[in-house]
Formats: structure tokens, C-alpha cells, sequence
């Protein structure tokens, strides 16, 4: 069960290093197959956020040197989620909790590429001029 659970933590990692890999795959793969771009794209961000909120994460703690990353991008999206619930409950009188949670998880597909982008150059911009 170990060499599994590493396995999948590699294949994890090396998915992550480079986001724009799994999301081409996934978007020429997925759209190749049924034949609707529009699908492929939202679920190539689907994946791709997952692997985009942990490279951040691990951007932000190496940068910082903590072990918040994880935790501030959690707190953020359950913070955006709530206020789009209560925007959602005002306007409409109920809380669609699927569609809430699309929009958090699509919405932080947004952030966290430009988060990846910028701390990613932040650390290339350290690794060069610490030299």
C-alpha cells in the first residue's frame, strides 16, 4: 500500500511542477472524445485547479517560510464561498450549494494561476540573484 500511496504522490508532483502539461492533455484528450470544447475546457480547469492550489501552496511556504499555504488558500475559498452565499441567499431567498462551489472552484482556477505565475517568477527572479 506504501509504493502506491508514493506512487501517487509522485505522479501528483510531477503534474503540479507544470500545470499547463495536465490541462492541454486534458483539454485536446477529453475534447478529441466528445467532441464539445466548452465541456473539455471546464473540466481541464477543474483538474488543473487541484494542481494548481498545491504548487501554490508550496510556493507560498517555501517563499515565506511557513506553513500556511495550504491552509490561507482554504481559508480564502471558504470565505468567497460564503460571501457568494449570502449574495446568493439575498438575492434568490436559498443556497445552491453545488453552484456555489463551482464558481469558488473555477473562480480560484483564476487566482491561482496568476498566483503560480507571479510566485513562480518571484522564485526563479530568488534562485538567479541568489547566486
Amino acid at each position: 500500500m506504501g509504493i502506491i500511496w508514493e506512487s501517487i504522490k509522485h505522479f501528483y508532483a510531477y503534474m503540479a511542477v507544470i500545470p499547463v502539461i495536465p490541462f492541454l492533455l486534458i483539454y485536446f484528450g477529453y475534447g478529441a472524445i466528445i467532441q464539445d470544447r466548452k465541456k473539455a475546457f471546464r473540466l481541464a480547469m477543474d483538474v488543473t485547479t487541484a494542481l494548481l492550489i498545491g504548487c501554490v501552496a508550496v510556493l507560498l511556504d517555501s517563499l515565506f517560510n511557513n506553513s500556511f499555504g495550504l491552509y490561507g488558500i482554504l481559508l480564502f475559498m471558504l470565505i468567497g464561498g460564503g460571501l457568494l452565499g449570502n449574495a446568493q441567499f439575498r438575492k434568490r431567498g436559498s443556497v445552491n450549494v453545488k453552484r456555489i462551489f463551482r464558481a469558488v472552484w473555477r473562480l480560484g482556477f483564476f487566482t491561482m494561476s496568476m498566483l503560480y505565475l507571479l510566485l513562480m517568477f518571484i522564485a526563479i527572479g530568488q534562485s538567479i540573484f541568489s547566486i
